[in-house]
């Protein structure tokens, strides 16, 4: 199991120290993390490594300005796979990155 592995003080300081502002952050972040997941499933459908790379890059970006490390890693591994036209990396680590959706949704 990939563990989200978030630096939460990291993150506050993203945020200003503002609880609240990182509390919206993070909720605006596991809608994009959903619907980017989505994108990376319809990639893996159509054999879109273009569409996978995208998705994984914004998700990679997000997660690295707010810390969380296991969903960066997971990203970055699908991105640099895809970038090359691979789509093995990104179905192997489909149920991580769900993992990890689900991990933050539980914080």
């Amino acid at each position: 199991m990939t563990t989200l592995n978030w630096d939460k003080e990291f993150a506050m300081e993203q945020a200003a120290d503002d609880a609240e502002l990182l509390e919206e952050l993070l909720e605006i972040f596991k809608e994009s993390l959903k619907s980017d997941i989505a994108i990376i499933q319809q990639g893996l459908q159509d054999k879109d490594a273009a569409k996978i790379s995208g998705a994984s890059h914004s998700i990679r970006g997000a997660a690295a300005s707010l810390g969380i490390q296991g969903i960066n890693d997971v990203s970055l591994l699908i991105e640099n796979d895809s970038r090359g036209g691979g789509l093995g990396v990104a179905a192997e680590n489909m149920p991580a990155l769900e993992d990890l959706l689900q991990q933050l949704i539980a914080l």
